[in-house]
């Protein structure tokens, strides 16, 4: 999931063409982009596209639901519409505490049970409050359904007078998202960045988030979505790294070495680890072959 395009749940004349885009992920989102006085209507149209058969053709893609937070009249309308066959995750805005989690997993699973869908999707949280920040191990640990936590620095950063291009607060803001993912088990996903016209600022923060051990980055255009596939994409330098560290990994363990060279440099379990990861993500690209 290298790129995850928002689509407003309210332009039904997008759905179809988002869906054969080369992004890996799609948020259908009932939150932000959608007035308030088009909340009902954006949750129909999307509820009318989920039912229609559009995602029962191979896509390839993670088909995610942005919902509104659970503060607000329309999360519980939109849950029991939403969670619908196809769809992988629900988004879940500015989560603070674990009960709420809990709720919202539940009615999750109430949905699903309600209009049959086997398998329930998972949760998505935004770490976009500083109550979140803080706790978002403690959020990600609260229910199994919690698949990943998601950073939004705008929410973050704005109401509190930070700049929302501040290098020494992206970047401690990043690591705490990383390390509470981390703890829970969970993928660590980028936000958006909302320069569009500013290329060169959103590839250098795709950059960063992935040196942060980010899953891939948040777009809201179609134009970014190319830059982030290709910064979340391992190399072919990278690839070939982790095959020599995995292939040392596999003769060590014949010989029950703990700890061995490659390239000139030490090598233990937690690089293992790394290496095992970057060929399993450029497997499920297509970018080596199985086995």
């Amino acid at each position: 999931m290298r790129s995850k395009l928002f689509v407003p749940g309210s332009r039904p004349e997008l759905f179809a063409k988002a869906l054969a885009g080369a992004a890996d992920s799609l948020s259908f989102d009932l939150e932000d982009a959608v007035a308030e006085a088009r909340k009902d209507e954006a949750r129909t149209v999307l509820r009318d596209f989920l039912l229609s058969g559009a995602l029962e053709a191979p896509h390839g893609k993670t088909i995610i639901v942005r919902v509104n937070a659970m503060d607000t009249p329309h999360f519980e309308r939109d849950i029991a519409e939403v969670v619908r066959q196809g769809v992988h995750l629900i988004n879940l805005p500015k989560p603070e505490g674990v009960a709420e989690v809990v709720r919202a997993a539940e009615a999750i699973a109430a949905a699903a049970r309600a209009n049959g869908v086997a398998s329930a999707p998972g949760l998505l949280l935004n770490m976009e409050t500083p109550k979140s920040l803080r706790t978002g191990a403690e959020l990600a640990c609260a229910h199994p359904g919690v698949k990943g936590l998601q950073l939004g620095l705008g929410d973050l950063f704005e109401p509190y007078g930070i700049h929302r291009r501040e290098p020494a607060a992206i970047a401690q803001a990043m690591f705490a998202v990383r390390m509470a993912a981390a703890e829970a088990d969970v993928f660590a996903y980028d936000g958006a960045f909302a320069n569009i016209q500013d290329a060169e600022g959103f590839r250098a923060e795709c950059e960063l988030s992935r040196r942060m051990g980010f899953l891939g980055k948040t777009c809201i255009h179609p134009s970014q979505v190319a830059i982030a596939n290709e910064v979340f994409q391992p190399s072919q330098k990278d690839i070939d790294d982790a095959l020599k560290v995995v292939e040392a990994a596999r003769q060590a363990d014949a010989r029950a070495v703990g700890a061995y060279v490659v390239d000139g440099k030490m090598i233990d379990r937690p690089f293992v680890l790394r290496a095992q990861a970057i060929v399993a993500t450029a497997r499920s690209l297509g970018l080596i072959a199985d086995g």
